[in-house]
């Protein structure tokens, strides 16, 4: 019998279970290192903790790890029923409120500046923290850039689709909402995902699985469907956004990679500046907003800095027991990922 640790956060609505303890030592320097060995060893992991009884595939899981950069307080590796992605703005807000509310990194009162290790690289968070709680955290996660515009794929029973393709933690197809259809609201999600799995299954075999300094990344994860833009005085816009994790699941959040991927497609064509934001408001009205830092550079890419600003709460602090022997158990690569039996 093992016992694991757990924290479970949201954040726009969508659920992010902390792993606090439980998980012995993963080989490997960097977190993308530990992300790796636990992805190839030991992935019944994710698999026993989003499944039922354990969990749910809407669930994701943020396990801590020791960080390999010196300048980093925690580490963390992000997993989800599409598998491993290298970043998240979501996963990110949770994890830092919940290292933060329960010590794992000592809370300071006022505004704290963290920087946590993930797959990608190093997240600068800031928090905004009052009477031992945290009020709001700004991440800013690995630059996001444009990876192919004006891409055509033929989506059987919808026909041709166009879209652009956007890394920004992991390759994002984007797709204009009003051209095939849908105003994103909360009735349209099951058809939204249903779109969304024939969408990314058949661009999966004409998008890059390479990130120029990354190496493989895997197979296309997500698509980010664009409602129309609405000025917000003179350094904003808000747009109605729906975020696609493949297979199946329309987030309930709009996503702050999916922000950054929408902010980094709107910067390439000049239609958003240095210092201004947009706010993306998913299909159940919960939002995020993300803000332009200004130009970076991936590999020959013209990239885009930018950061996302939400807020977490708790949801529960508890123990799950793991018994090895329970038949809906599959124990084949958990005895190497597993702290010691209680």
């Amino acid at each position: 019998m093992r016992s694991i640790g757990l924290v479970d956060m949201q954040s726009g609505g969508d659920v992010s279970r902390i792993i606090t303890s439980g998980v012995g030592h993963l080989p490997g320097g960097s977190v993308l290192e530990q992300m790796r060995y636990i992805q190839k060893h030991g992935d019944g992991f994710r698999r026993l903790l989003l499944s039922e009884p354990y969990g749910d595939p809407y669930m994701s899981l943020d396990l801590i790890v020791p960080p390999d950069n010196p300048r980093a307080q925690a580490g963390y590796i992000i997993m989800e029923a599409m598998g491993y992605p290298l970043y998240s703005g979501s996963n990110t807000i949770c994890t830092a409120t919940a290292v933060l509310q329960s010590g794992i990194v000592p809370m300071e009162e006022g505004t704290q500046h963290v920087v946590l290790e993930s797959p990608a690289g190093l997240a600068h968070v800031t928090a905004e923290n009052r009477n031992g709680r945290v009020q709001s955290i700004t991440t800013q996660g690995e630059p996001a850039y444009v990876a192919a515009r004006d891409q055509v794929v033929e989506v059987p029973r919808f026909g041709r689709v166009k879209y652009d393709l956007v890394w920004s933690g992991a390759y994002f197809v984007l797709v204009d909402a009003a051209s095939v259809g849908f105003e994103i609201n909360a009735d349209e999600m099951p058809e939204l995902a249903g779109f969304g799995h024939a969408l990314v299954a058949a661009a999966r075999p004409q998008v890059t699985q390479e990130h120029p300094e990354l190496g493989h990344v895997g197979p296309l994860p997500f698509a980010h469907f664009m409602g129309p833009l609405e000025e917000v005085g003179t350094g904003g816009y808000r747009s109605r956004s729906a975020t696609y994790v493949h297979p199946g699941v329309i987030c309930r959040s709009p996503t702050g990679t999916g922000t950054s991927a929408r902010l980094a497609l709107m910067y390439d064509a000049g239609e958003i500046r240095d210092g201004q934001w947009l706010e993306t408001i998913s299909p159940r009205g919960s939002s995020f907003i993300g803000s332009v830092l200004g130009e970076a550079q991936v590999g020959g890419h013209r990239a885009m800095h930018s950061h996302i600003t939400g807020k977490a709460w708790t949801l529960a602090r508890s123990e799950i027991i793991v018994d090895l022997d329970d038949p809906l158990v599959d124990s084949t690569d958990l005895e190497g990922v597993l702290d010691q039996p209680v």
